[in-house]
């Protein structure tokens, strides 16, 4: 049965390999507006600002795309929208991120990233539903990588661990191939881990050691008004985090 899911998926990457359209940001932001998508997500758009998130990182039409930790589907959605027909989007999640709320997938009220590929009719999003160590996709296999909001949870625990985390995305993606990392700013001196935050400092160190480099940096996602003491899911916040935007890429021909 692996072996066969291997084999289709290798096939499809051969069909899906080539890509050549600018993301049209306009085009993209109207798709999303639709009742097809989650009203949830659609509120959350003024402070994600995902169309420009994915405009900075340089995401094209066609690319083949890793949605890594994709949790209720967010970005898994919008994803899916941007490449478009030509494109394919694998949503990874591990067996323990099936059982968180919030934007994440809430298996007491069914699975949302099911609900939300179903409704959207997102027929070019793949599921992997394993640990990303597990996740079984070849060598260079994919042209972007999104890392949302958790590269923390794997620093926090063990920089060896986000260096593990690293290392396989580094190898999934192709010579030239673009990682967008976002995530909560910390503070040096708070109890980041417990807060659910890192440093942008310490998220540079890990990605550039796994062989990345950084081509650039946003401030897109910047908030003055965040109050970097608190806990990310601390209802005052409303969600209204400071956070950092990378641009990484792997280095090698285009």
């Amino acid at each position: 049965m692996m072996s066969a899911l291997r084999g289709a998926i290798v096939m499809l990457l051969l069909l899906t390999g080539s890509y050549s359209h600018a993301l049209d940001p306009e085009t993209l932001r109207a798709s999303l507006q639709g009742s097809d998508r989650d009203i949830a997500d659609r509120m959350r758009d003024a402070a994600r600002k995902p169309v420009e998130v994915l405009a900075f990182l340089g995401l094209q039409e066609g690319m083949t795309v890793l949605d890594v930790y994709a949790a209720g589907g967010y970005y898994t959605f919008i994803l899916s929208r941007a490449v478009g027909s030509e494109g394919t989007v694998y949503a990874q999640n591990s067996p323990r991120a099936l059982r968180f709320d919030e934007d994440r997938t809430d298996m007491t009220q069914g699975d949302a990233l099911a609900g939300k590929i179903e409704t959207g009719n997102l027929s070019n999003v793949i599921r992997i539903d394993r640990p990303i160590n597990d996740n079984q996709l070849p060598d260079s296999s994919v042209d972007f990588i999104l890392v949302s909001q958790i590269l923390h949870d794997y620093y926090n625990g063990s920089p060896a661990r986000a260096h593990g985390l690293l290392t396989e995305l580094y190898r999934l993606l192709k010579p030239g191939g673009i990682v967008g990392i976002i995530d909560h700013t910390g503070v040096e001196g708070n109890d980041n881990q417990r807060l659910h935050r890192m440093l942008k400092a310490q998220a540079i160190e890990a990605v550039t050691r796994a062989g990345f480099t950084v081509e650039a940096e946003s401030d897109l996602l910047a908030n003055s008004n965040d109050n970097p003491r608190r806990s990310i899911f601390d209802p005052m916040l409303n969600r209204g985090t400071d956070q950092f935007l990378l641009r990484l890429r792997k280095p090698g021909a285009e």
